[in-house]
């Protein structure tokens, strides 16, 4: 029995996640587990729930995480950063170790926080995309007159 669809067409920056990640050489999408994957052989990206930690905002302007206090997140780009940058983004309250594909070494960001940067997301999906599709696509994604995920 498959999984129910878990996402809706209108779910905050899935449009934009869509068009970044399709945008690449070889890369489709397909449902799994009642959410959005894409992929160029292998997952490189997930788009859908998780949980994360709870972030107070402090009184001078920055998050900080609350421990042991989670939140549902529905709308989280879920991707493989490379392991240098790791440490790095697990510093940033804004990055979360998301459910299942956490033990992998995998991170999250939620789509939906108010101010989401789209050049840092098409980085991050740029970064994972290098680190699982295979050689050939990515070797079509730095020819020479290759456009960068989502540009027009």
């Amino acid at each position: 029995m498959p999984h129910p669809i878990a996402f809706s067409e209108d779910d905050p920056g899935l449009a934009e996640l869509r068009q970044i990640c399709l945008a690449l050489p070889g890369a489709g999408e397909r449902i799994s587990h009642g959410r959005p994957t894409f992929r160029a052989g292998r997952i490189f990206v997930a788009f859908g729930g998780s949980v994360a930690p709870v972030a107070t905002e402090r009184s001078d302007g920055r998050r900080e995480r609350r421990p042991g206090e989670r939140r549902q997140v529905p709308s989280a780009l879920i991707f493989m950063p490379d392991a240098v940058d790791r440490s790095a983004l697990d510093a940033d309250p804004r990055f979360f170790v998301p459910a299942y594909y956490g033990a992998y070494g995998w991170r999250a960001i939620d789509l939906a926080e108010p101010g989401v940067d789209w050049g840092e997301i098409r980085e991050l999906v740029d970064a994972s995309y290098r680190l699982l599709a295979p050689k050939k696509l990515i070797a079509r994604l730095d020819a020479p007159g290759a456009t960068a995920a989502g540009d027009a």
